[in-house]
Formats: structure tokens, C-alpha cells, sequence
């Protein structure tokens, strides 16, 4: 999956569920699809109009009710889909689901099934800030998904992130598809 693609699909907390479910079976209406995710409504409808928008999802024409539409997959969206039930698959736990759920999580995990250092990372990732970066490999880190070792053979320590346990299995759940 493109690096861009996943960052822009991250974005919103519960997209990687709902294009999962989808995948999973769940039908295309909104009432089995918040009730199979458990998400609030209006983060849902956040995360629905985000995936229409990035064009994985699309109305189902004629199919649904104005009011309670029916969605279905694109094209693009089924590859998308399928990355993201594996995903899933491997963080069942919701506690664990949360941290997935974190806009970065996700594209950091993709980018350091290599060892990286910070700088590289930030360079794969585009637009992500210093910041944003630090605090998501901390809390990656206190998951026990990436770990953190300082390579000493250079003149200036510096730290080398990469993914372990299951950001592995999620880093490879990504490559997978590419």
C-alpha cells in the first residue's frame, strides 16, 4: 500500500475497522457497521466520509433507503480492505485497538519493519511533525510494538527504532500488499 494512502487513511480513528468489517462480511448499511465497530455515531460518520472521500468506499446504487444508505467497496478500497482486516486480525484486543487507532500509529509501524532512525522515519512519513512523531514512537514503544536501541559505532550516539511483536506482524500485514 502506497505510504501516502495509508497515512491519509489513518487519519480518522475508525476507518481501518469499518473498511475491515466490509471485508468481514458486515453489510454496507450504517446501523450493523456502528454496531459491529463499536464507534460513536459522529466518529463513524467521520471516518464514512473520510473513506468516500479518499474513494475506498462509494454508495451502493440502488440499493438502501435516501436516509439509510447501503455502502460497498471500490476497487481500490477491496486491496485497502483486505490490509485492513489483517490488521485487525492481529490487535483483537480493544486496549490494543486504540493504539491502531492513533493517526500515526499505523504508517510508523510500515516504515520501521526496517531498522530507522528518527530522521528517516520522519522522511518516509512526509508531513508528519517532530513531535507528533516523538510522542506516537513513545506510546509504540511503551506497547512493546517498536523498540528503541541506540547504535554506539558512530561518533554521535544516535537511536534506531524498529518494529517488534505485533508492529511487526502489523508492519507486515502492510508489506504484504505492496
Amino acid at each position: 500500500m502506497d505510504i501516502d494512502l495509508l497515512v491519509n487513511l489513518t487519519s480518522k480513528a475508525w476507518s481501518l475497522k469499518i473498511l475491515s468489517l466490509l471485508d468481514g462480511g458486515v453489510p454496507g448499511r450504517q446501523a450493523p457497521l456502528i454496531a459491529a465497530s463499536g464507534a460513536s455515531r459522529s466518529a463513524f460518520a467521520a471516518s464514512l466520509e473520510h473513506l468516500i472521500r479518499i474513494g475506498l468506499l462509494e454508495r451502493n446504487p440502488g440499493h438502501g433507503h435516501p436516509l439509510r444508505p447501503e455502502f460497498r467497496l471500490t476497487r481500490k478500497g477491496v486491496a485497502a480492505a483486505a490490509i485492513a482486516r489483517r490488521i485487525v486480525e492481529i490487535v483483537p484486543d480493544d486496549n490494543a485497538f486504540a493504539v491502531v487507532r492513533r493517526s500515526w500509529a499505523v504508517p510508523i509501524l510500515a516504515v520501521t519493519e526496517r531498522p530507522a532512525r528518527f530522521s528517516a522515519i520522519k522522511t518516509g512519513l512526509g508531513s508528519i511533525t517532530d513531535r507528533a512523531l516523538s510522542q506516537s514512537l513513545g506510546v509504540l514503544e511503551q506497547q512493546a510494538w517498536v523498540r528503541r536501541d541506540i547504535d554506539v559505532s558512530q561518533r554521535t550516539p544516535f537511536p534506531i527504532y524498529h518494529a517488534i511483536n505485533e508492529g511487526r506482524q502489523i508492519s507486515r500485514a502492510i508489506s504484504l500488499a505492496v
